[in-house]
């Protein structure tokens, strides 16, 4: 007789990792899938959780696995979900994984992350994680007071960014690589003392990730010590979409406010929700939310 989990939830980031937890210690058993490719895994470090701020991202995902390991109903699978469908006999879902095996589940959370789409600059992945970030809440403390850049490729992007940066570094430079933006903005970044350079970057220049300077098209260099980058963000699966999950025209999931997405059963969690970044402790946050609703509508279900 095949094994059906109260719930399923795929990715094991903090969102995922946050369910697990809180339904494991509500007595469910629970099927959690990972397959490594967490966002954050780039990082050296994150920051902002409290009592483990500067961790390293996979020592913070091997402590959460420690502390599951304490509920012998929640069950770790590294495994690629490649589908997940729901049964019209049972109304359960069936996920299917890249190494062939079946699992079934009463109540799905989606918490598989978002991935993403960088400026279009040579082997900018190298550097980013190291010295170039998305988040100045997450890096900002760490770049403080250095020679900066913000490479944005949209006025809307390089204009909030550059006044949010300010904060951390005075020595500024806006790059929108080869993207124009409009008059006055330029004069409003450049009143406050930061370089608008609109020209497209040819390369960076750096050691083990670690960025020295940047490369304009017309050869003009200038020395930088890092920066932050405006990445657009993607979902990395359709499992939302191919549920028949309701999605707003700007990719944020339909909710209820509390994960509850309009098709029965399916709950999500984390920077899966919006396709926007989000903190770790957010994230985290939104997974517990997410535990005590699934939780919530088994017993009522149930009773």
């Amino acid at each position: 007789m095949e094994k059906v989990f109260d719930c399923a939830i795929l990715g094991a980031g903090p969102s995922g990792l946050s369910a697990s937890l809180i339904l494991g210690r509500s007595r469910r058993s629970v099927a959690l899938f990972d397959n490594g490719t967490n966002r954050n895994r780039v990082t050296q470090e994150t920051h902002g959780f409290l009592t483990r701020d500067g961790v390293r991202p996979e020592e913070f995902r091997n402590l959460a696995l420690a502390d599951l390991e304490k509920y012998p109903s929640v069950h770790f699978f590294k495994e690629t979900v490649l589908q997940v469908t729901r049964q019209t006999t049972d109304e359960r879902f069936k996920i299917v994984t890249s190494e062939g095996h079946e699992y079934f589940a009463e109540k799905i959370i989606l918490a598989t992350g978002i991935q993403e789409n960088h400026p279009q600059i040579p082997e900018i992945g190298q550097y980013y994680g190291k010295s170039l970030f998305s988040c100045p809440y997450c890096d900002g403390w760490e770049l403080r007071d250095q020679p900066l850049i913000v490479i944005a490729e949209n006025e809307e992007a390089a204009y909030h960014m550059g006044k949010k940066i300010q904060h951390w570094s005075r020595d500024l430079v806006v790059a929108t690589n080869g993207y124009q933006i409009a008059p006055h903005i330029e004069s409003d970044l450049k009143e406050k003392g930061i370089t608008v350079i609109t020209e497209s970057i040819e390369r960076l220049v750096g050691e083990e990730g670690y960025l020295e300077k940047v490369v304009f098209a017309s050869g003009l260099e200038i020395n930088r010590k890092g920066g932050f980058i405006v990445s657009s963000h993607y979902r990395p699966n359709q499992f939302a979409e191919s549920l028949g999950c309701d999605i707003q025209k700007n990719g944020e999931i339909v909710t209820d406010g509390f994960t509850r997405t309009t098709q029965k059963s399916i709950y999500v969690a984390g920077e899966n929700t919006q396709t926007a970044p989000s903190s770790l402790l957010l994230t985290a946050a939104e997974g517990n939310k997410a535990a005590v609703a699934v939780n919530t509508d088994l017993i009522e279900e149930r009773f």
